[in-house]
């Protein structure tokens, strides 16, 4: 799947990102003005369990229930 990341600062010098399927605005109720563009059109496989390099348990499953995935508190990333 091709998505488009978006990341926000976060304390300690970690940030948090986001995915959305490419092309389509950041959802309603996670807009936040913090959030800067990080890759566009990055093509990422859903299917995995965990998007490493960015924090995201189940992406798949994120994008079908939320319309975006988002990195989990415990896993941001430097």
């Amino acid at each position: 799947m091709r998505v488009d990341i978006y990341r926000r600062p976060e304390a300690e010098g970690k940030f948090s990102h986001l995915a959305v399927p490419e092309g389509r605005p950041i959802p309603q109720e996670a807009i936040n003005t913090d959030w800067e563009s990080e890759a566009s059109g990055r093509e990422l496989d859903e299917t995995r369990a965990h998007w490493e390099e960015y924090g995201i348990h189940e992406p798949g499953a994120q994008l079908r229930e939320k319309g975006y995935a988002i990195t989990s508190l415990h896993d941001m990333t430097r």
